[in-house]
């Protein structure tokens, strides 16, 4: 054991990767259909690992915290900023109605068990994981007008409380919100999470997934019916609009597609366009040929950014209208997203600088539009870091702002700030989509290793402490804080599933976390959604627990 001691103080990083290794390791085993997840396993490996005596610094835990919160906002910024308004209220509800129910479960089993302001105040910190409330409470105490040893005695008691129960406090909440709201929905967050990502993709498709009958097709033809038109006659056609002339192969030999081209009959020809339109002017053209050589050609799928004052604030109808032969040709639009929401091409829509329009068509053929239409998205492995690591600056700064009402100090901290930061640097990116980039890989390694490693260094700091004390103090308060972390979620989930009516698990599961500002247990129910559903309700009521929790300190010093 000496020697396990003295290898994990030399390098406490080691302590740290193993206690990943081995949380995780631990998160793949089933009870039945209940799985304790990686974050729960890095809290409780962490633990175990914490009593061969290991220190390490604070700092890398804020590091991790503001890395794993910053990648959720950013990954979310859209999605928050257009929930805001009226249909937040549902998430200010939840966020109330648990601080209240913890502020009532906190009191009464002070007074019922006779534990004093301290043990109080730190109880209600660590069974409520909000360690901002030692903050609030200490102050508190000291303006009690109590003897200066008393003071000191109560203070002390606070962190002892805190010490006790703030394991479980993180793991509790794991527990409840995700194995015990998924057993109360009688769903797997897993699935309603993927429900509703497909009602927010609006028939889109997941990365991997494409349609059995594509929109866009290519086919070859053989001439004859058309035998004499020219390729403009043909890609003007009433009955098959918007198809293109691709290429012509005669007596064997690709000639040039000029639209003034007259075609004769035998004459080969590949056309490219919309499923319903090829399919129209196939009776026009002649009969279908399965190959030919030399007649393929590469085709490519780019994001444009609409910057042109030629096509910003333009119906769509005004724009083909406008738009000649030269640039429309062996262009199609696939789709326009406007904030990262997919926007509905109908004749009177209207199209605004920032879109991003989607276009099919040969290499040459996009770059030709594309310089006039605006900047090309370039697909990118790498991360603008120096668009992120001012993001991050900027929400640590926010982090450090304090507001006092009378002597309670507020402020968001640094995981307030950085996810404040990370939702508006995430809205920002998508007006100006050149900017920012961070590929779907790197915005998960960000949130997996930031969030387990905050977990593990939780448990490391913590865990040795907390066994301590409960061999000193006996098992009451602990058990005094299992009731402070579960009594409160279950009435929140209670009150956000039969009072507010949310029908989908992912999206409570977001809230009930953000309520009680529960971040291992967020991203348990992120691991869990396998996507971002439940971040837009957990940033809404984060932000207001981190108010509402810390509010509670003087309130249990004053009430308990």
């Amino acid at each position: 054991m000496a020697f396990i001691q003295s290898i994990l103080q030399q390098s406490p990083e080691i302590a740290l990767f193993l206690s990943l290794a081995g949380g995780y390791w631990i998160g793949k085993f089933h009870l039945g259909s209940f799985q304790l997840g990686g974050v729960a396993g890095s809290l409780l490996a962490a633990v175990a690992i914490s009593q061969f005596g290991v220190h390490i610094d604070s700092g890398i835990k804020s590091v991790l915290f503001a890395l794993f919160i910053y990648a959720v906002g950013f990954e979310s910024g859209p999605q928050f900023f257009r929930s805001l308004g009226r249909q937040s209220l549902r998430e200010i509800a939840m966020a109330v109605v648990l601080a209240v129910s913890g502020l009532i479960t906190v009191i009464i089993l002070a007074r019922v068990l006779g534990l004093d302001k301290g043990l109080a105040a730190g109880v209600a910190a660590g069974g409520l994981t909000q360690s901002a409330i030692i903050g609030t409470a200490g102050a508190a105490i000291t303006k009690l007008g109590l003897a200066a040893d008393e003071v000191q005695r109560l203070q002390a008691n606070v962190a002892i409380g805190y010490a006790v129960t703030y394991i479980f406090g993180s793991f509790g909440a794991i527990i409840v919100c995700v194995n015990a709201l998924e057993w109360l929905m009688g769903r797997s967050i897993r699935d309603d999470a993927i429900k509703a990502e497909a009602a927010m993709l609006s028939g889109t498709h997941a990365e991997g997934e494409q349609s059995a009958l594509p929109e866009l097709v290519g086919r070859l033809f053989s001439i004859d019916q058309a035998a004499g038109k020219t390729l403009a006659d043909l890609e003007r056609m009433e009955a098959a609009p918007g198809i293109s002339i691709e290429r012509v192969k005669r007596n064997g030999q690709l000639i040039g597609n000029d639209p003034g081209l007259a075609l004769l009959r035998d004459d080969i020809v590949l056309v490219v366009g919309r499923r319903s339109a090829v399919v129209a002017a196939a009776p026009l053209l002649g009969a279908e040929v399965q190959s030919s050589a030399g007649m393929d050609v590469v085709v490519v799928t780019r994001d444009v950014v609409i910057s042109n004052a030629e096509f910003s604030g333009h119906t769509v109808a005004q724009i083909r209208a406008q738009t000649g032969r030269e640039l429309k040709h062996g262009i199609f639009v696939v789709e326009v997203k406007r904030a990262g929401q997919q926007v509905v091409l109908a004749a009177d829509t209207g199209i605004a600088t920032g879109d991003v329009v989607t276009l099919y068509g040969t290499v040459d053929d996009v770059q030709r539009v594309a310089r006039r239409v605006g900047p090309m998205i370039i697909a990118s492995d790498k991360t603008d870091f120096v668009f992120h690591g001012m993001g991050l600056v900027c929400g640590l700064l926010v982090g450090l702002l304090t507001a006092h009402i009378g002597s309670i100090p507020l402020t968001l901290g640094s995981g307030g700030g950085a996810l404040l930061s990370g939702l508006l640097f995430g809205w920002y990116r998508t007006r100006h989509m050149t900017l920012g980039n961070m590929p779907t890989a790197a915005s998960t390694l960000l949130r997996d290793l930031g969030l387990a490693g905050f977990v593990a260094v939780v448990g490391l700091q913590t865990g040795q402490q907390a066994v301590t004390t409960i061999a000193q103090h006996g098992v009451s308060i602990f058990l005094v804080g299992v009731a402070v972390t579960i009594i409160p979620l279950l009435i929140t989930m209670l009150f956000g599933r039969y009072v507010l009516r949310y029908d989908n698990a992912a999206v409570l599961a977001g809230a009930l976390s953000g309520s009680r500002s529960a971040n291992p247990a967020f991203g348990e129910i992120l691991d869990k959604a396998g996507n971002s559903v439940p971040t837009i309700p957990f940033a809404v009521t984060y932000a207001l627990a981190n108010v509402f929790l810390t509010l509670l300190g003087p309130l249990v010093v004053a009430f308990a």
